[in-house]
């Protein structure tokens, strides 16, 4: 047990190092992202996979993309994508998949059509390459991600590991954030999505990672702590990533990551035994106490811009007409490329042309379910409900996944304001697919929280 915790410590503090290492000399960024694929790929292969090693890397992988991005560490714009891909293809060719995975085949069959007609339609002087890999990297990802994970059995023990693997490296973008901006007063000037807060990133992915981080280290606080000191350094963790989520004003990101945490407390108490249900009511108490302290001393270092940002309000009180910050716009116009191309739809890369030639306006989807219909017409709406219905049919046969609506949410919240920029979205989508299994199989009620 000591060994343990001295080593979550010793890793904890290499991603304090690495954060503030990468934000001195940004050009180590690169020398991370090798690292990261040389170290991982070597892991998985030395091992064979005979413990799910792919699925540990690629959460790795997840929860680096962001820092990567932000420092131009990636030589590829899609490194974490593939990566995740090409991981995944290992792990079936060393594990297999399950016979029973047919609706993750049909998927990725049915993304096929709108590429062909997208690769037809395409304006001549346009990165054909980019312009499709930009749209449908994140689907297949996920199709072949979905492949691997279906059905898959897994310890609760490996889940933890998983959640730590992607924990570790939000742990050096939120040191990278303190060193960038350690006065948030002195940057937030209005009620807009902050890029100085954000790392001079784009806030919306910012807020995106830093809430799956919120999430990771909250559970990891009540699931993953094998010592009380180990559990205060969570607590502490969760806390600092909550606070520089919050203060990026980007707000999608950050409600994910509370309902994520909302829906994991409450599975979580509906599989436990009275004492287990006594304790997680303490911690709820607990986790609301410490969430009113971060946001007042949100609102304090903002000087109460936040508690108008999340009012939908401008600097001055003003109620802002638009709730989406203008995405319903982008929403509307592929739902009408839709209905005007109701069975293939513009092709896949097409939606951004289209939409300029429509409306004059230049920006690519914000939305992954208005996009999907968009390019792919009836193929999307097919895609679509494969993704919808498949993961409830497995809890029917794996109701103690106490995570699986948490996995499931994230996706499907984070598509509808961030699309599938990251490979975030689709990799956690997959782990809701996996059969998590407990000591005794069961239940969770012998999970104590420490």
């Amino acid at each position: 047990m000591k060994s343990e915790t001295s080593q979550y410590i010793k890793f904890v503090i290499i991603h304090l190092f690495i954060g503030l290492a990468v934000y001195l000399v940004p050009s180590l960024s690169k020398l991370f992202a090798i690292g990261i694929i040389l170290v991982g790929y070597r892991y998985v292969i030395s091992r064979r996979n005979k413990n799910n090693e792919v699925l540990f890397v690629s959460a790795y992988i997840v929860g680096a993309e962001v820092l990567l991005r932000m420092t131009d560490g990636m030589f590829i714009n899609e490194y974490a994508k593939y990566n995740v891909l090409l991981l995944m293809v290992l792990g079936i060719f060393y594990s297999g998949i399950s016979k029973f995975s047919f609706p993750y085949w049909i998927f990725l069959l049915l993304l096929v059509p709108g590429i062909v007609y997208g690769i037809s339609q395409l304006n001549f002087d346009t990165n054909i390459r980019k312009a499709i890999a930009f749209n449908i990297s994140g689907p297949v990802t996920l199709g072949i991600a979905s492949l691997y994970c279906f059905d898959r059995k897994i310890t609760f023990d490996q889940v933890k590991i998983l959640l730590k693997s992607l924990g570790y490296p939000i742990i050096s973008i939120t040191t990278y954030l303190f060193l960038y901006t350690p006065s948030v007063k002195d940057v937030v000037v209005g009620t807009y999505s902050n890029f100085e807060t954000s790392g001079g990133f784009g806030p919306n992915q910012m807020a995106t990672i830093l809430g799956l981080g919120t999430f990771v280290f909250f559970f990891n606080t009540i699931f993953n702590s094998t010592t009380k000191k180990i559990q205060v350094i969570n607590l502490i963790i969760t806390s600092l990533i909550a606070y520089r989520g919050i203060v990026t004003f980007s707000r999608g990101g950050m409600i994910t990551g509370v309902v994520m945490i909302f829906f994991l407390l409450v599975l979580s108490y509906f599989k436990m035994n009275n004492k287990g249900q006594i304790k997680l009511i303490f911690v709820v108490a607990a986790v609301f106490l410490m969430g009113g302290f971060i946001w007042v001393y949100s609102s304090i270092q903002t000087g109460g811009l936040i508690d108008k940002r999340y009012a939908n309000q401008d600097a001055k009180g003003r109620e802002k007409v638009s709730k989406l910050t203008g995405r319903e716009t982008l929403i509307e116009s592929e739902l009408k490329m839709f209905w005007e191309n109701p069975i293939m739809g513009v092709g896949v890369g097409k939606n951004k042309e289209y939409r300029e030639m429509m409306t004059g306006i230049q920006a690519a989807s914000h939305n992954e379910l208005s996009r999907m219909l968009a390019e792919q017409g009836m193929f999307g709406v097919f895609c679509l409900l494969i993704l919808f219905i498949t993961p409830f049919f497995l809890y029917l046969s794996n109701s103690n996944n106490i995570l699986i609506l948490s996995f499931y949410l994230f996706w499907l919240l984070t598509i509808n304001h961030a699309a599938m920029r990251l490979a975030a979205p689709a990799f956690i989508y997959a782990l809701s697919l996996l059969k998590v299994q407990f000591v005794d199989e069961t239940t969770v009620s012998r999970e104590s929280i420490k």
